[in-house]
């Protein structure tokens, strides 16, 4: 990978915790996902 791309996708990353960390619990359970789960999932758009 090219220092861009990986800058990129750190933030995307940053961008998708953040986002996810701004929501309800109410609302992230309506999405199916925990507090625990956000990690996990914005790692998916950092590969």
């Amino acid at each position: 990978m090219n220092p861009i791309r990986i800058a990129k996708s750190w933030m995307n990353y940053r961008r998708t915790v953040a986002e996810l960390g701004s929501l309800s619990n109410h609302a992230l359970s309506d999405i199916g996902i925990t507090r625990y789960d956000i990690r996990n999932i914005a790692a998916r758009s950092f590969r």
